[in-house]
Formats: C-alpha cells, sequence, structure tokens
C-alpha cells in the first residue's frame, strides 16, 4: 500500500470514528435543551405551596401540580409539547392554581414524599385541604392531559 494509500484509509478511518461522537452530542444537546413554556400554554403559579393553598381557597378552585426534576426526559417532552397547548393552558389557567415542584429542590422533596411520588413526571390535583382528587404517574399527550382535568374537575365539584 502506497504512502498516499494509507494516509487517506487513517483519515477515512479517523472521519468514520467522529461521525458517531458527533451524532452522540447532538443527541445529547437535543435531548437535555430546556423545556420552553409558551405563553398561550399553562401558566404555573410563582408562589410557595401555603401561597398556592390559599389561593386556591380563595378562587375555589383545585390545585394541578406538576412534580418533575431537572433531568428528566419525559417531564421536558410534557412542557414542551402539551403544557405548551394553547387549548391545555385556556383550559387549565381558568379552572386550576397550577403549580410545578422540582421534586428535588426547596418543598419539592417534602411534597413528593407526602404524595407518595417516585416516578417523573407524576401529575396532581389536591383540594385547598391537601387531600389529592386525582394521581397520574407518566408521560402524557394533550388530549389525555385534558381528559385528567375534565376528571379531576368532576371530582372536585
Amino acid at each position: 500500500m502506497s504512502l498516499k494509500n494509507k494516509l487517506i484509509y487513517t483519515h477515512m478511518k479517523n472521519f468514520l470514528l467522529i461521525i458517531p461522537a458527533i451524532a452522540l452530542i447532538i443527541y445529547a444537546v437535543a435531548a437535555n435543551r430546556p423545556a420552553t413554556i409558551s405563553k398561550d400554554g399553562i401558566i404555573f403559579f410563582e408562589g410557595s405551596w401555603a401561597d398556592a393553598l390559599k389561593k386556591s381557597e380563595a378562587e375555589h378552585k383545585p390545585i394541578f401540580v406538576d412534580v418533575s426534576t431537572s433531568w428528566c426526559g419525559w417531564c421536558k417532552k410534557l412542557k414542551r409539547n402539551a403544557f405548551s397547548d394553547k387549548e391545555i393552558g385556556t383550559f387549565f389557567n381558568s379552572n386550576f392554581i397550577n403549580v410545578a415542584i422540582d421534586a428535588e429542590k426547596g418543598e419539592g422533596p417534602r411534597l413528593a414524599q407526602k404524595y407518595g411520588v417516585n416516578g417523573f413526571p407524576t401529575l396532581l390535583v389536591v383540594d385547598k385541604n391537601e387531600e389529592v382528587i386525582i394521581y397520574s404517574s407518566g408521560y402524557m399527550e394533550s388530549d389525555a392531559l385534558m381528559q385528567l382535568g375534565k376528571k379531576a374537575l368532576k371530582k372536585y365539584n
């Protein structure tokens, strides 16, 4: 084999090793991109859990709780897809106090333990007395989330 062919072979071999590495990096970046929620989707309450309970009582609305973690891929997908849906946002914003909880930060570990959360995402609807109206674990599409919300409202009223 000539020197020219050896150089070509070496470069091709290195190139073929680099392609899977680049693909893996692209996948890792895409999978971990932040879950952005459009302004048309669900708007989450920014206060403490105690404040959410007070707001629930004052507005006579149940609390929709999204329990997730920063590393959960299905949680991010739920936020990107279902939570950003305009129809879902309109329904949940008008019928619930929406609260997002990171199960590993702040009040999250205590609330995750209180409600027996052992997988992510977990979606709960609770009343002003912190009693669970409905509990669901795992990813769901917009139509299933809408059905969950409607079922929770029927149980609440």
